[in-house]
């Protein structure tokens, strides 16, 4: 069964607001078993539109994804976002294939 990750681009609007979010979620993410992978970081602008932050998070397959975004613990997490930054979140399912050559 493969990992499903969460994919967030944030443009953080409120600094102070978006770090009690932050603290928050990580009730959430430890049920779930959530593992980031890529949490803001140096980046580059290659081709399309960008936002200030990049996030993915690791799950151990996409019903644990799709719990965690519904759970209790999360959707009290997210209250502290609001007002706080601007986000688009895609929730993908990992890919167990074949690879090229």
């Amino acid at each position: 069964m493969p990992n499903a990750y969460w994919i967030a681009r944030v443009d953080v609007t409120d600094a102070e607001k978006y770090k009690a979010y932050t603290l928050a979620n990580a009730e959430a993410f430890a049920l779930y078993g959530a593992r980031f992978l890529v949490r803001s970081g140096r980046q580059d602008s290659v081709e399309g539109l960008a936002r200030m932050r990049n996030v993915v998070i690791e799950f151990p397959n996409y019903a644990a994804a799709i719990d965690c975004w519904n759970s209790p613990q999360y959707r009290h997490a997210i209250s502290f976002r609001e007002g706080a930054g601007i986000a688009d979140i895609v929730i993908v399912e990992g890919y167990d294939g074949p690879q090229p050559g």
